[in-house]
Protein backbone atom coordinates (compact mmCIF):
# COMPACT_ATOMS: atom_id res chain seq x y z
CA UNK A 1 0.00 0.00 0.00
CA UNK A 2 1.11 3.55 -1.01
CA UNK A 3 0.31 5.89 1.32
CA UNK A 4 -0.94 9.44 0.30
CA UNK A 5 -1.56 13.03 1.72
CA UNK A 6 -3.72 15.51 0.69
CA UNK A 7 -3.90 19.28 1.31
CA UNK A 8 -7.27 21.49 1.23
CA UNK A 9 -6.52 25.24 0.50
CA UNK A 10 -9.27 27.16 2.15
CA UNK A 11 -8.50 30.98 1.20
CA UNK A 12 -10.68 32.83 3.28
CA UNK A 13 -9.04 35.25 5.65
CA UNK A 14 -10.49 38.20 8.02
CA UNK A 15 -7.48 40.33 7.08
CA UNK A 16 -4.31 39.59 5.50
CA UNK A 17 -1.33 39.86 7.76
CA UNK A 18 1.74 42.01 6.43
CA UNK A 19 4.29 39.04 6.00
CA UNK A 20 1.73 37.01 4.20
CA UNK A 21 2.00 35.59 0.71
CA UNK A 22 -0.48 32.56 0.54
CA UNK A 23 -3.03 32.99 -1.74
CA UNK A 24 -6.34 34.01 0.67
CA UNK A 25 -9.22 36.39 -0.24
CA UNK A 26 -11.48 38.31 2.04
CA UNK A 27 -14.13 35.97 4.49
CA UNK A 28 -17.63 35.60 3.75
CA UNK A 29 -19.90 32.97 5.18
CA UNK A 30 -22.24 33.30 3.33
CA UNK A 31 -19.37 32.07 0.30
CA UNK A 32 -18.94 28.52 2.85
CA UNK A 33 -20.91 26.62 1.59
CA UNK A 34 -20.31 26.71 -2.10
CA UNK A 35 -16.96 26.84 -1.70
CA UNK A 36 -17.07 23.36 -0.05
CA UNK A 37 -19.26 21.86 -2.61
CA UNK A 38 -16.94 23.29 -4.82
CA UNK A 39 -14.03 21.20 -3.11
CA UNK A 40 -15.55 18.35 -3.45
CA UNK A 41 -16.42 18.05 -7.04
CA UNK A 42 -12.65 18.78 -7.56
CA UNK A 43 -12.17 15.93 -5.14
CA UNK A 44 -14.40 13.86 -7.28
CA UNK A 45 -11.98 14.36 -10.31
CA UNK A 46 -9.36 12.81 -9.07
CA UNK A 47 -9.56 10.81 -5.59
CA UNK A 48 -6.90 9.22 -3.70
CA UNK A 49 -7.06 5.81 -1.60
CA UNK A 50 -4.85 5.53 1.21
CA UNK A 51 -4.76 8.88 2.72
CA UNK A 52 -2.22 8.70 6.04
CA UNK A 53 -2.98 12.58 6.45
CA UNK A 54 -5.34 15.70 5.61
CA UNK A 55 -3.78 19.20 6.35
CA UNK A 56 -6.74 21.80 5.98
CA UNK A 57 -4.41 24.79 5.74
CA UNK A 58 -5.10 28.19 4.31
CA UNK A 59 -6.06 31.32 4.74
CA UNK A 60 -8.13 30.49 8.00
CA UNK A 61 -9.59 26.89 7.94
CA UNK A 62 -11.11 27.73 11.24
CA UNK A 63 -13.66 30.11 9.73
CA UNK A 64 -15.45 27.60 8.59
CA UNK A 65 -18.37 25.40 10.45
CA UNK A 66 -17.51 22.22 12.04
CA UNK A 67 -20.25 20.26 9.48
CA UNK A 68 -18.57 21.21 6.90
CA UNK A 69 -14.97 19.49 8.20
CA UNK A 70 -17.52 16.35 8.91
CA UNK A 71 -18.60 16.67 4.95
CA UNK A 72 -14.77 16.88 3.69
CA UNK A 73 -14.06 14.36 5.81
CA UNK A 74 -16.77 11.91 4.85
CA UNK A 75 -16.24 12.59 1.07
CA UNK A 76 -12.30 12.17 1.17
CA UNK A 77 -12.34 8.69 3.45
CA UNK A 78 -9.17 8.79 4.78
CA UNK A 79 -7.54 5.75 6.59
CA UNK A 80 -9.04 5.66 10.11
CA UNK A 81 -5.61 6.25 11.69
CA UNK A 82 -4.72 9.21 9.36
CA UNK A 83 -3.72 12.36 11.04
CA UNK A 84 -5.73 15.16 10.16
CA UNK A 85 -4.63 18.98 10.81
CA UNK A 86 -6.60 21.99 11.19
CA UNK A 87 -4.84 25.77 10.96
CA UNK A 88 -6.33 27.73 13.49
CA UNK A 89 -5.88 31.00 14.32
CA UNK A 90 -6.20 31.83 19.05
CA UNK A 91 -9.11 34.97 18.45
CA UNK A 92 -11.14 32.73 16.47
CA UNK A 93 -11.40 29.93 18.54
CA UNK A 94 -14.01 28.93 20.78
CA UNK A 95 -15.22 25.77 23.31
CA UNK A 96 -18.22 24.93 20.83
CA UNK A 97 -16.37 24.95 17.74
CA UNK A 98 -13.09 23.38 18.85
CA UNK A 99 -15.65 20.59 20.35
CA UNK A 100 -17.66 20.65 16.91
CA UNK A 101 -13.93 20.08 14.98
CA UNK A 102 -13.29 17.35 17.08
CA UNK A 103 -16.39 15.52 16.33
CA UNK A 104 -16.26 16.07 12.52
CA UNK A 105 -13.09 14.03 12.55
CA UNK A 106 -10.27 16.60 13.32
CA UNK A 107 -7.43 15.34 15.57
CA UNK A 108 -4.64 17.83 15.44
CA UNK A 109 -4.92 21.73 15.68
CA UNK A 110 -1.52 24.34 14.25
CA UNK A 111 -2.23 27.31 15.80
CA UNK A 112 -0.93 30.13 14.38
CA UNK A 113 0.43 32.20 17.56
CA UNK A 114 4.05 33.47 16.07
CA UNK A 115 4.96 35.01 19.62
CA UNK A 116 4.18 35.94 23.29
CA UNK A 117 4.89 39.38 22.76
CA UNK A 118 2.23 41.79 22.21
CA UNK A 119 5.00 44.69 20.77
CA UNK A 120 6.01 41.53 18.04
CA UNK A 121 2.00 40.38 17.55
CA UNK A 122 1.17 44.09 16.50
CA UNK A 123 4.29 44.76 14.36
CA UNK A 124 3.54 41.40 12.39
CA UNK A 125 -0.02 42.68 11.86
CA UNK A 126 -1.73 40.00 14.02
CA UNK A 127 -5.01 40.10 15.05
CA UNK A 128 -4.33 38.23 18.21
CA UNK A 129 -3.00 39.30 21.46
CA UNK A 130 -0.73 37.00 23.80
CA UNK A 131 -3.40 36.42 26.31
CA UNK A 132 -5.70 34.81 23.44
CA UNK A 133 -2.87 33.01 21.80
CA UNK A 134 -2.37 31.32 25.70
CA UNK A 135 -5.99 30.80 26.07
CA UNK A 136 -6.40 29.07 22.70
CA UNK A 137 -4.38 26.21 23.34
CA UNK A 138 -5.38 25.67 27.02
CA UNK A 139 -8.90 25.93 25.71
CA UNK A 140 -8.38 23.42 22.73
CA UNK A 141 -6.38 21.02 25.21
CA UNK A 142 -9.39 21.12 27.67
CA UNK A 143 -12.17 20.45 24.56
CA UNK A 144 -10.24 16.98 23.92
CA UNK A 145 -7.27 17.86 21.73
CA UNK A 146 -3.76 15.97 22.29
CA UNK A 147 -2.21 16.78 19.40
CA UNK A 148 -1.49 20.63 19.41
CA UNK A 149 1.35 22.39 17.65
CA UNK A 150 2.08 26.05 17.37
CA UNK A 151 4.08 28.58 15.49
CA UNK A 152 6.88 30.55 16.49
CA UNK A 153 8.61 33.50 14.58
CA UNK A 154 12.11 35.16 15.37
CA UNK A 155 14.19 37.51 13.28
CA UNK A 156 11.58 40.07 14.29
CA UNK A 157 12.20 44.06 14.16
CA UNK A 158 13.40 44.94 17.33
CA UNK A 159 13.14 41.71 18.87
CA UNK A 160 16.19 40.53 21.18
CA UNK A 161 17.25 37.40 22.17
CA UNK A 162 15.11 38.09 25.55
CA UNK A 163 12.52 38.11 24.04
CA UNK A 164 12.77 35.01 22.23
CA UNK A 165 13.43 32.94 25.26
CA UNK A 166 10.39 34.83 26.86
CA UNK A 167 7.99 33.24 24.14
CA UNK A 168 9.92 30.09 23.75
CA UNK A 169 9.71 29.64 27.55
CA UNK A 170 5.65 30.70 27.67
CA UNK A 171 5.21 27.84 24.69
CA UNK A 172 6.84 25.01 26.71
CA UNK A 173 4.42 25.99 29.62
CA UNK A 174 1.53 24.82 27.65
CA UNK A 175 0.25 21.33 26.45
CA UNK A 176 1.53 21.84 23.38
CA UNK A 177 2.74 17.96 21.55
CA UNK A 178 4.67 20.11 18.59
CA UNK A 179 5.80 22.89 17.73
CA UNK A 180 7.20 24.87 14.54
CA UNK A 181 10.30 28.08 14.21
CA UNK A 182 10.68 30.16 11.41
CA UNK A 183 12.70 33.17 10.78
CA UNK A 184 10.72 36.11 9.19
CA UNK A 185 11.08 36.60 5.45
CA UNK A 186 10.21 39.04 2.76
CA UNK A 187 8.26 37.57 -0.09
CA UNK A 188 7.77 39.49 -2.92
CA UNK A 189 3.74 40.01 -3.27
CA UNK A 190 3.19 40.73 0.13
CA UNK A 191 2.71 44.46 2.14
CA UNK A 192 5.96 44.18 3.79
CA UNK A 193 7.43 43.91 0.65
CA UNK A 194 5.83 46.94 -0.92
CA UNK A 195 6.97 48.65 2.41
CA UNK A 196 10.34 47.90 1.53
CA UNK A 197 10.98 46.19 4.98
CA UNK A 198 14.17 43.82 5.27
CA UNK A 199 14.69 40.70 5.95
CA UNK A 200 17.05 40.08 9.17
CA UNK A 201 19.77 37.85 9.18
CA UNK A 202 19.15 34.63 10.52
CA UNK A 203 21.67 34.36 14.22
CA UNK A 204 22.68 30.78 15.71
CA UNK A 205 22.10 32.29 19.06
CA UNK A 206 17.98 32.41 18.43
CA UNK A 207 18.66 28.97 17.43
CA UNK A 208 20.87 27.85 19.45
CA UNK A 209 18.03 28.80 22.79
CA UNK A 210 14.99 27.50 20.83
CA UNK A 211 17.15 23.71 20.55
CA UNK A 212 18.09 24.11 24.67
CA UNK A 213 14.81 25.68 25.95
CA UNK A 214 12.56 23.11 23.44
CA UNK A 215 15.08 20.28 24.41
CA UNK A 216 14.99 20.43 27.31
CA UNK A 217 10.79 20.15 27.70
CA UNK A 218 10.80 17.40 25.75
CA UNK A 219 10.07 18.72 22.37
CA UNK A 220 13.08 17.00 20.58
CA UNK A 221 14.26 18.60 16.91
CA UNK A 222 13.44 16.13 14.49
CA UNK A 223 13.55 18.80 10.90
CA UNK A 224 15.29 21.84 10.80
CA UNK A 225 11.83 23.72 11.91
CA UNK A 226 10.25 20.96 13.72
CA UNK A 227 10.23 20.22 17.29
CA UNK A 228 7.84 17.12 19.07
CA UNK A 229 7.39 15.41 22.43
CA UNK A 230 7.47 11.70 21.63
CA UNK A 231 5.55 9.78 18.89
CA UNK A 232 3.98 13.60 18.10
CA UNK A 233 6.23 13.96 14.90
CA UNK A 234 4.01 16.17 12.00
CA UNK A 235 3.06 12.84 9.87
CA UNK A 236 1.75 15.48 6.95
CA UNK A 237 4.81 17.54 7.02
CA UNK A 238 7.25 14.45 7.22
CA UNK A 239 5.64 13.31 3.94
CA UNK A 240 6.58 16.34 2.22
CA UNK A 241 10.34 15.73 3.24
CA UNK A 242 10.26 12.04 2.58
CA UNK A 243 8.65 12.37 -0.85
CA UNK A 244 5.18 10.87 -0.21
CA UNK A 245 2.44 11.43 -2.95
CA UNK A 246 0.04 14.37 -2.39
CA UNK A 247 -2.48 15.82 -3.44
CA UNK A 248 -3.70 19.35 -3.42
CA UNK A 249 -7.21 21.02 -3.41
CA UNK A 250 -8.59 24.30 -3.70
CA UNK A 251 -7.18 28.05 -5.01
CA UNK A 252 -3.50 27.60 -4.84
CA UNK A 253 -3.14 24.22 -3.94
CA UNK A 254 0.03 22.28 -5.07
CA UNK A 255 0.32 18.62 -6.04
CA UNK A 256 2.77 16.11 -6.28
CA UNK A 257 2.66 12.82 -8.21
CA UNK A 258 3.69 10.51 -10.14
CA UNK A 259 7.15 12.60 -10.10
CA UNK A 260 5.05 15.25 -11.36
CA UNK A 261 4.21 18.86 -9.59
CA UNK A 262 1.06 20.67 -10.17
CA UNK A 263 -0.62 24.07 -9.11
CA UNK A 264 -3.92 24.84 -9.25
CA UNK A 265 -4.50 28.42 -10.09
CA UNK A 266 -5.12 31.16 -7.56
CA UNK A 267 -8.14 33.46 -9.55
CA UNK A 268 -10.47 32.56 -7.35
CA UNK A 269 -13.41 32.99 -10.06
CA UNK A 270 -11.59 30.99 -12.55
CA UNK A 271 -11.19 28.00 -10.35
CA UNK A 272 -14.45 27.38 -9.64
CA UNK A 273 -15.72 27.97 -13.03
CA UNK A 274 -13.49 24.97 -14.36
CA UNK A 275 -14.15 22.69 -11.53
CA UNK A 276 -18.02 23.25 -12.15
CA UNK A 277 -17.18 22.35 -15.49
CA UNK A 278 -15.75 19.56 -15.17
CA UNK A 279 -12.25 20.31 -15.63
CA UNK A 280 -8.79 20.25 -13.22
CA UNK A 281 -7.79 23.72 -12.25
CA UNK A 282 -4.24 23.67 -12.61
CA UNK A 283 -2.12 25.94 -14.06
CA UNK A 284 1.52 24.86 -13.94
CA UNK A 285 3.02 21.52 -14.09
CA UNK A 286 6.06 20.16 -14.24
CA UNK A 287 7.66 16.53 -14.38
CA UNK A 288 11.61 16.68 -13.52
CA UNK A 289 14.07 14.71 -15.44
CA UNK A 290 14.82 11.62 -13.29
CA UNK A 291 18.00 12.87 -12.67
CA UNK A 292 16.80 15.95 -11.10
CA UNK A 293 14.06 14.64 -9.51
CA UNK A 294 16.06 12.17 -7.34
CA UNK A 295 18.58 14.72 -6.29
CA UNK A 296 15.78 17.21 -5.41
CA UNK A 297 14.13 14.87 -3.36
CA UNK A 298 17.28 13.51 -1.90
CA UNK A 299 18.04 17.55 -0.94
CA UNK A 300 14.48 17.94 1.26
CA UNK A 301 14.85 14.12 2.47
CA UNK A 302 17.81 16.17 4.32
CA UNK A 303 15.67 18.26 6.32
CA UNK A 304 14.99 15.31 8.45
CA UNK A 305 17.71 14.79 11.31
CA UNK A 306 17.13 11.23 10.77
CA UNK A 307 19.30 11.72 7.49
CA UNK A 308 18.67 10.38 3.79
CA UNK A 309 20.01 7.55 2.18
CA UNK A 310 22.53 9.04 -0.87
CA UNK A 311 21.37 8.10 -4.04
CA UNK A 312 23.37 6.80 -6.51
CA UNK A 313 25.59 8.71 -8.92
CA UNK A 314 25.13 11.89 -6.26
CA UNK A 315 28.64 13.43 -4.89
CA UNK A 316 28.42 14.87 -1.10
CA UNK A 317 32.56 15.03 -0.67
CA UNK A 318 32.03 18.85 -1.05
CA UNK A 319 29.96 19.09 1.55
CA UNK A 320 31.45 16.65 3.87
CA UNK A 321 34.70 19.00 3.06
CA UNK A 322 33.00 21.85 4.31
CA UNK A 323 31.52 20.41 6.98
CA UNK A 324 28.03 21.00 6.19
CA UNK A 325 27.20 16.99 6.10
CA UNK A 326 28.41 13.81 7.64
CA UNK A 327 27.49 10.21 6.94
CA UNK A 328 26.12 7.91 9.40
CA UNK A 329 25.10 4.66 9.50
CA UNK A 330 24.12 4.11 6.50
CA UNK A 331 22.89 7.61 5.78
CA UNK A 332 23.68 11.10 4.98
CA UNK A 333 22.72 13.96 7.84
CA UNK A 334 23.30 17.26 8.12
CA UNK A 335 25.59 18.92 10.78
CA UNK A 336 24.91 21.46 12.72
CA UNK A 337 26.50 24.07 10.27
CA UNK A 338 24.50 22.45 8.02
CA UNK A 339 21.35 22.94 9.51
CA UNK A 340 22.30 26.75 9.79
CA UNK A 341 23.06 26.48 6.22
CA UNK A 342 20.56 24.40 4.84
CA UNK A 343 19.78 26.36 1.03
CA UNK A 344 23.45 26.23 0.31
CA UNK A 345 23.41 22.28 1.15
CA UNK A 346 20.42 21.81 -1.03
CA UNK A 347 21.58 24.21 -4.04
CA UNK A 348 24.74 22.32 -4.00
CA UNK A 349 22.81 19.35 -4.48
CA UNK A 350 20.33 20.22 -6.85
Amino acid sequence: MVEKSLYVHIPFCTKKCGYCHFFVIKDEEKKHEDFVLTLKKEWRLFPLKNLISVYFGGGTPSLLKPHFFEELLAEINPLPYAEITLEANPERLNREGLIGFKKAGINRLSIGVQSFDNRHLSSLTRTHNARQAIAAVLLAKESGFDNISIDLMFDLPGQTLENWEYSLNQAVELPITHLSIYNLTIEPDTLFYKQKKKTLEGEPEYLDMAVRILEKAGLKRYEISGFAKEGFKAVHNTGYWRGRPFRGIGPSAFSYLEGARFKNICNYKRYKELIESGNAATDFTEKLPRERSKRELFAIHLRLLEGAPLPKGVDISFLERQGLVIKKGGLVQLTPLGLLHYDTVAAEIV
